[in-house]
């Protein structure tokens, strides 16, 4: 029997849901019951993958519903779905429209599915995150202390303090649930032997990236969003650019590549030759930031501690 490729379109309320080749589109509410049917529904039959469209964090709980079942998801960027319908000349959008788009996208790219990921771990990312969005609303609170008055900037300050103490409560919780988990404790402290790479960012790849050590180093870093594409045409050949990705990550590991530049030997003496040989700051630091993840995936997945000699793999 063909295995299934099925597209979801996630809202809010609803979940469409397309499978490719056929042209019923069902539909469930998204909620609680909702997923639970849907996830009974795609569990008897013969599913080969789900896609969905990362949907400003609605996607989650269904995704990691279709895990629990053993079913394998792909959480996909809408840019490169609405690529592919504009690539079909599917140009009218609507919720059923979109998921059967996302089934043919499936059917036809075979995005990579995602790891599996428990209740543990959907927390552990939310509370990372709620951790980043109190460190932007700090930069901003601080960017304004500047434009307002005495009287406003006493009031901004208590609120910077409010906020400081609060990132520190997150950050405290954050370490004792990483802590109270041998897989993720092991996995950051082996992560943190690495010069540049601190507390923050060990407890960021736990939280968002625990595919970690089980990809090879092409897949790791084009779901990070840390792989070079080419922009060639004839004779011209164009500057190269990542694209995509996981941006949480990303950001995390663009500051401790910064530090790694100057305490990692490995990572700043290839920073160093990058320089030497002509190239850009920027696109020097992203190299190095794909070698560092490399390094970094190449630990997790043999068991060794930060040992230069042994893991700094060519990237």
């Amino acid at each position: 029997m063909t295995k299934l490729t099925v597209g979801i379109d996630v809202g809010k309320e609803k979940l469409d849901v397309a499978v490719h080749s056929e042209k019923k589109v069902s539909c469930w509410n998204n909620d609680v019951q909702g997923r639970e049917e849907l996830g009974k529904w795609l569990a008897g039959r013969e599913v080969e993958l789900v896609v969905v469209e990362a949907s400003g964090g609605y996607e989650a709980a269904i995704a990691s519903e279709l895990v629990e079942r053993e079913i394998a998801v792909a959480v996909v960027n809408p840019t490169r779905v609405r690529a592919f319908a504009r690539a079909e000349g599917q140009l009218a959008k609507t919720d059923k429209i979109d998921a059967g788009v996302i089934a043919r996208f499936g059917a036809t790219m075979k995005p990579q599915p995602q790891a599996r990921r428990d209740q543990a771990q959907l927390e552990l990312n939310q509370w990372v995150t709620r951790r980043r969005q109190l460190v932007l609303m700090v930069t901003a609170e601080k960017n304004r202390l500047h434009t307002v008055s005495a009287a406003v900037q006493e009031h901004i300050n208590q609120h910077l303090a409010w906020l400081q103490a609060d990132i520190e409560a997150l950050e405290q919780h954050i370490s004792q649930s990483i802590a109270a988990n041998p897989l993720w404790h092991e996995t950051a402290k082996r992560l943190t032997t690495v010069p540049g790479i601190g507390p923050i960012t060990a407890s960021t790849l736990v939280a968002d990236l625990p595919e970690l050590g089980q990809l090879n180093r092409q897949k790791i870093a084009a779901l990070v969003g840390l792989a070079p594409f080419n922009h060639d045409s004839g004779k011209h050949r164009g500057q190269r650019r990542i694209f995509g990705g996981r941006l949480s990550v990303r950001v995390g590991l663009y500051m401790a590549t910064l530090s790694a530049i100057k305490c990692n030997p490995v990572i700043k003496n290839f920073y160093q030759r990058l320089l030497d040989n002509g190239k850009l700051k920027k696109v020097a630091i992203t190299a190095c930031m794909r070698k560092l993840l490399v390094i970094l995936n190449t630990m997790i997945n043999t068991g060794q501690d930060w040992n230069p000699p042994i893991t700094s793999p060519s990237v």
